[in-house]
């Protein structure tokens, strides 16, 4: 079995004042670190970030290459910002640009999930059981979470051409990426898809933020001014 990974590590983190998610550190690693860390540990060839680049945000430290062959590669969508289905045509372009032996499969992950090491650890227990086009976890709700997900290459390249040749990919979520594909659906049993958006959920996680980006009284929200997640994509 052949795995790519595609992290999407640029979202604009609005519910955390603008911090950027991946620069939060959980138990002695930054969340993007924790997400590489996790997909090459499962055996993953090449790892694919989406984002602002390797250091992201005041101060922050690039994740480690893993030695000179440069497992992990840096890309942007275009334009930036465009949406979590154009980071992963940006993602898929990167692997396929390195060389022509790109996975069979494709790991896709948000990098605001704290225990992704489960999440990893299950999709590719599972990989057997999917379809071509791939398999998804669902989350404590019975919701698909689509950057918990396992795709095969090809299906995924697909829907992204779908989305490109119809001028669609711009601004266009996950869900209307995977609404062609015919996926395999996981229940999370480990609570893994579980994530990061305010800054209710870094106290709950013990996450440490970056020098000079803590909250203050007036940015921390409440529960009255908590916006619905229902049918939010990944940020």
């Amino acid at each position: 079995m052949l795995l790519d990974a595609i992290v999407l590590a640029g979202g604009k983190s609005s519910r955390l004042s603008g911090v950027p998610k991946a620069t939060l550190t959980w138990r002695g690693s930054t969340l993007l670190q924790n997400t590489i860390d996790a997909v090459l540990d499962a055996g993953a060839r090449r790892v694919a970030v989406v984002g602002p680049g390797p250091d992201v945000g005041p101060g922050a430290a690039g994740p480690d290459a893993r030695g000179p062959g440069s497992q992990v590669l840096f890309a942007r969508e275009d334009p930036p910002f465009g949406g979590p289905a154009s980071a992963v045509a940006a993602g898929m372009r990167a692997l396929q640009d390195l060389d022509n032996s790109a996975g069979h499969l494709v790991l896709v992950l948000a990098c605001d999930m704290p225990r992704v090491a489960a999440a990893v650890a299950q999709l590719v227990d599972a990989a057997p059981l999917l379809s071509r086009d791939g398999l998804v976890l669902l989350d404590a709700a019975g919701m698909r979470q689509p950057l918990a997900a396992v795709y095969g290459r090809s299906a995924l390249a697909d829907a992204v051409d779908g989305l490109r040749a119809s001028s669609r990919l711009d601004g266009a979520s996950m869900r209307s990426l995977i609404s062609v594909l015919d996926l395999v659906e996981l229940p999370d049993g480990r609570e893994s898809t579980r994530d990061v958006d305010t800054w209710e959920d870094v106290s709950a996680f013990g996450i440490e933020c970056p020098a000079g980006t803590l909250p203050t009284s007036e940015t921390l929200p409440t529960s009255k001014t908590l916006p619905s997640r229902e049918g939010v994509d990944h940020e």
